[in-house]
C-alpha cells in the first residue's frame, strides 16, 4: 500500500503528524506546558515577592540580581511576570470553559429538540453576535465594578455564540446519520444518545474552537486590563504590566511592557497554531 493510500484511509494521529514533519506541534505544546508550570510554581520560581519594591532600584535594566530588570516602583519584573501568568491564564480559561459548556448545551439541545426551540436558540445566538465582546465587558465593569469577574462574565456571553454556531453545524450533520436512528431503534433515550454518542463525536471540533478562542480571550482580557477596567494594581497581570510600563518605555526602559507583550504574543500564537492543527486534522479525518 502506498503512502498516499495510507494517508487517505487512515489520517495521521497527533504523534504521527509530529514525527512526519511537524515538530512545531511538540515545541508549541512544550512552551505552553512550561508557561503553565511557571504560573503554578511561581512562589517557588520567583526570586522576589511580586509587590516588593525598592524605589532606589527603579527602572533598572537586566542584571544578575534582576534578570528582566525592575519597574518604576523597583519591583522585579521577572517575579511579576511569573505571578502575572496566573491571572493572565486563569481568566481566559474560565471564559472558554464556561462559554464552551453553554455553547455545547445550547447547540446539542437545539439540534436534538428542533422545531421552535431550535429557532429560538438561533435567534438568541444572532442577538449575542450583535454585541462586541469588549463593549459587553465595559458595560459589565460599569455595573459590577473593575476586576476579573465582570470581564469574565461579559466575554463568556460574547464567546458562547461563536462556539455554539460551529458546534450546532456539526451536531446537525451528526443528528441525521444512521447511527442515531440505530440507537433510537434499540431503545436508547435522547439523553443517552447525546451524552454517549453525539457529544463525543463533536468533541474534536469543540476542542479546536476552544483552543483558538483561548488566544482571543487572553488578548481581550489583556486589553481590558490595559484600559484599567480589569485586574487592578498592585496585582500582577500581563495586560496591566503593559500599561504600567508605558511611562518607563518612553523614558528608555522598555523591559516591563516588552516582556509582558512577548508573553502574550507567545501564548496567543502557540494556541492559535495548535488550534489550527487540530482543526486541520479533523478535516482530514472527516
Amino acid at each position: 500500500m502506498s503512502v498516499v493510500e495510507e494517508l487517505v484511509l487512515e489520517p495521521p494521529t497527533f504523534v504521527q503528524r509530529a514525527r512526519r514533519g511537524e515538530p512545531l506541534v511538540y515545541v508549541l505544546s512544550g512552551i505552553l506546558v512550561l508557561i503553565v508550570l511557571c504560573a503554578l510554581f511561581a512562589p517557588l520560581l520567583a526570586p522576589f515577592p511580586p509587590n516588593h519594591g525598592n524605589i532606589l532600584a527603579a527602572n533598572l535594566g537586566p542584571s544578575g540580581a534582576h534578570w528582566l530588570g525592575t519597574d518604576q516602583l523597583g519591583r522585579d519584573i521577572l517575579s511579576r511576570l511569573l505571578y502575572g501568568a496566573r491571572l493572565s491564564l486563569l481568566g481566559p480559561t474560565m471564559i472558554i470553559v464556561f462559554a464552551t459548556t453553554f455553547a455545547v448545551a445550547l447547540a446539542i439541545s437545539s439540534v436534538w429538540i428542533g422545531g421552535w426551540f431550535d429557532q429560538a436558540v438561533a435567534r438568541l445566538l444572532d442577538t449575542l453576535f450583535a454585541f462586541p465582546g469588549l463593549l459587553l465587558a465595559i458595560l459589565a465593569v460599569a455595573m459590577i465594578g473593575p476586576g476579573l469577574l465582570a470581564p469574565v462574565i461579559a466575554l463568556t456571553l460574547a464567546y458562547t455564540p461563536y462556539i455554539a454556531r460551529v458546534v450546532r453545524t456539526v451536531a446537525l450533520r451528526e443528528r441525521h446519520l444512521a447511527y442515531v436512528e440505530s440507537c433510537q431503534v434499540v431503545g436508547l433515550s435522547g439523553w443517552q444518545i447525546c451524552f454517549r454518542h453525539l457529544i463525543p463525536n463533536v468533541s474534536p471540533i469543540v476542542l479546536a474552537q476552544a483552543t483558538i478562542a483561548f488566544g482571543s480571550a487572553l488578548v481581550d482580557l489583556a486589553a481590558i486590563s490595559y484600559l484599567g477596567l480589569g485586574v487592578q494594581p498592585p496585582q500582577a497581570e500581563w495586560g496591566l504590566m503593559v500599561s504600567d510600563g508605558q511611562s518607563a518605555l518612553l523614558n528608555g526602559s522598555p523591559w516591563e511592557s516588552l516582556s509582558a507583550c512577548v508573553m502574550i504574543i507567545v501564548v496567543v500564537l502557540s494556541v492559535n497554531i495548535l488550534g489550527e492543527r487540530i482543526a486541520l486534522r479533523n478535516e482530514r479525518a472527516a
